[in-house]
């Protein structure tokens, strides 16, 4: 089993930037693929980024060429970087991270194991 801990949020204006930690524990963070997914207030939690065991990254339309998902595990740490926000990127970020391997990459019910979450929020 691995524990997530997400941190970095904040406000920040519309253009600028951020970037998320995710700390994993318990598990070598190697064996699984991770994702970044996030929540706006009254909406269903969304798949963002996704980065596989092998490194290769997938992202969501909305975040594409803004965002940038990245593993370190020799420090078990999933980063997403997020540049030129917007917002209607607002909500909360969560980390999460699954052992399966053939399973979608983007529904939140394909992953095991969830951060409690950090706010962003993006002001126009």
């Amino acid at each position: 089993q691995v524990q997530l801990v997400e941190s970095g949020g904040g406000l920040v204006q519309a253009g600028g930037s951020l970037r998320l930690s995710c700390a994993a524990s318990g598990r070598a963070l190697s064996s699984y693929r991770m994702g970044w997914f996030r929540q706006a207030p009254g909406k269903e939690r969304e798949f963002a980024a996704v980065i596989r065991r092998n490194g290769d990254t997938n992202y969501a339309d909305s975040v594409k060429g803004r965002f940038t998902i990245s593993r370190n595990n020799a420090n078990n740490m999933v980063y997403l970087q997020m540049n030129s926000l917007k917002p209607e990127d607002t909500g909360v970020y969560y980390c999460a991270a699954t052992a399966a391997i053939l399973t979608a990459l983007g529904p939140p019910q394909n992953y095991d194991y969830w951060g409690q979450g950090t706010q962003v929020t993006v002001s126009s």
